[in-house]
């Protein structure tokens, strides 16, 4: 069996019976967007860093104490852990996290296409500058909703445990942002096509 075309469940039970490469699969299959979700919460890479190897600690030792819940995704599952570690950062050291991209570092440049032309790439990263332009405008606790919803792919019930408000909250951040979002868009005229 290829390890590329099995599941997380089968990754996850194949490196339960001792398969050291099938951790290593799941690894390498989602380190980029949990990284990226770590990265964009701390905004330096040294902790982010530190962060993303203290999730992968805190996988494996879920793991092989036999604690995990195979309910969940375990992308999901590891976002949320990395979620709570950056939170626990931000508490323990009495600062506010900042969610936004940067110049050096692109939320949206994490998944590319294998092979684009030249113009539909421009078109991409034009489109990409534009999105995070206006994200970075919007109120930190919109960002948040975002960047879990549309990036982290998140539910909003799971929005709303990681971020502790109910989920009437997370679905009117969510609505706000949105909003927000379409009058920028009008105020500056700017058009995603």
């Amino acid at each position: 069996m290829l390890r590329n075309s099995c599941s997380d469940r089968e990754l996850i039970h194949l490196y339960l019976k001792g398969d050291e490469g099938a951790f290593e699969c799941l690894l390498t299959r989602h380190k980029g967007k949990i990284y990226t979700s770590i990265y964009i919460f701390v905004k330096d890479t040294d902790l982010a860093n530190d962060i993303f190897q203290d999730t992968f600690i805190k996988i494996i030792d879920t793991f092989r104490s036999g604690k995990y819940n195979e309910e969940g995704k375990f992308l999901q599952w590891a976002l949320r852990i990395a979620y709570n570690l950056c939170v626990d950062f931000f508490r323990k050291n009495k600062r506010r996290p900042v969610i936004s991209t940067s110049e050096d570092f692109d939320i949206f440049e994490v998944v590319q296409a294998v092979e684009e032309c030249e113009e539909t790439k421009m078109i991409k990263t034009q489109t990409y500058e534009k999105i995070r332009q206006i994200v970075n405008c919007l109120p930190i606790e919109q960002r948040e909703v975002i960047i879990l919803r549309h990036y982290a792919e998140l539910s909003f019930k799971e929005i709303a445990e990681l971020t502790n408000v109910s989920i009437n909250t997370a679905l009117g951040r969510m609505r706000y942002a949105l909003i927000n979002i379409r009058k920028m868009m009008s105020e500056k005229q700017i058009s995603l096509q």
